[in-house]
C-alpha cells in the first residue's frame, strides 16, 4: 500500500519533501458509522508513521534504484525513537513529510524529521533506522525456517 501521494523536493544524500493527502476513501475509514466524531476519523498513527517511513525510503534508494527486490537489496525497517503526535491528522488534511538523511553507513541510514499540516507540525520523529540486506539471504532464510540464523 502505496502512502505518499507526491515528491516535492528531493536532495540526493540530504532530504526530501513529499505529500500524502488523507481523504475519506480510504480503507480505514470504510466502516465508520454516518456520525463518527473527528476522534473517530483521526488518521491511524500506525499509518501517519507509515507514509513518513515510505517517504524516508524514497530518500534512502534514490541513488541506488532497486526495481526487482528479489535480486537486489531490501529494504528493512529497523527502529524508530523520539516519536512525538503533536495533535489528530483528518481527512481532508494534506501531510507534508520532511526527511532528513542524519547519517549513513555501509548498509544502514538513519533519519530524522517531521510531517506537517498546513505549515502546522503534526508530528516529530526523532530517528528511523532503515537497514538494506540482500534479498538472497532473506529468501534463503525464507526457505530454510528451521534454521534462523541461516546457516543450514
Amino acid at each position: 500500500m502505496l502512502l505518499v501521494d507526491r515528491v516535492d523536493e528531493l536532495v540526493p544524500g540530504e532530504s526530501l519533501t513529499a505529500r500524502k493527502a488523507v481523504t475519506a476513501n480510504e480503507p480505514w475509514y470504510r466502516d465508520l458509522p454516518a456520525d463518527a466524531t473527528d476522534e473517530q476519523h483521526s488518521y491511524p498513527s500506525v499509518l501517519l508513521i507509515e507514509s513518513w517511513c515510505q517517504a524516508a525510503g524514497v530518500l534512502a534508494a534514490w541513488k541506488n534504484p532497486n526495481p526487482d527486490v528479489l535480486a537486489g537489496q531490501v529494504m528493512l525497517f529497523g527502529s524508530i525513537s523520539d516519536v512525538v503526535f503533536h495533535r489528530p491528522v483528518l481527512p481532508g488534511d494534506v501531510l507534508e513529510h520532511r526527511v532528513r538523511l542524519f547519517r549513513e553507513l555501509s548498509d544502514t541510514v538513519i533519519f530524522e524529521g517531521e510531517a506537517l499540516v498546513d505549515g502546522e507540525t503534526v508530528l516529530e520523529v526523532g530517528r528511523v533506522v532503515m537497514a538494506m540486506r540482500p534479498a538472497s539471504e532473506l529468501l534463503e532464510a525464507a526457505n530454510h525456517p528451521e534454521d534462523p540464523a541461516g546457516t543450514a
